[in-house]
């Protein structure tokens, strides 16, 4: 299961919810790069960066860490032209975090279910 940043930063918050269905969980759970990309990107936005990133490093060091290699970029690309060429858009981090999940039949776990559902042959779960 890959956890999308939603879920990262609620769990960062203590978002009851999150914690939830996180304990229920019982396949492995996973983060994609370009969700440290938007978690870096946070930290560098943040009026607290130091307290951030402490948060952020903690959470990550528990999780299993899934790259952007070439199949993954591959779906990613398949995934937000289809969306463009049918007059949607999508976040290219998103493209990319569903990409990895598609390449590796994986499922996303989100608070965004918006921002997925859209994708063809995605498993999405909430919370």
């Amino acid at each position: 299961m890959i956890l999308d940043t939603t879920v990262l930063i609620d769990l960062m918050k203590a978002d009851i919810k999150a914690i939830n269905k996180i304990k229920e969980l019982k396949e492995r759970k996973l983060v994609t790069t370009p969700t440290i990309f938007e978690l870096w990107s946070g930290i560098t936005k943040s009026n607290k960066p130091e307290q951030e990133k402490r948060k952020v490093l903690e959470i990550l060091d528990s999780q299993l860490i899934l790259n952007l290699d070439r199949k993954s970029a591959e779906e990613a690309g398949k995934i937000s032209g289809t969306l463009v060429k049918d007059g949607e858009t999508i976040d290219s981090e998103d493209s990319m975090i569903a990409g990895i999940a598609k390449a590796h039949n994986e499922s996303i776990l989100t608070r965004n279910v918006e921002h997925f559902n859209r994708i063809k042959d995605i498993k999405i779960e909430t919370y």
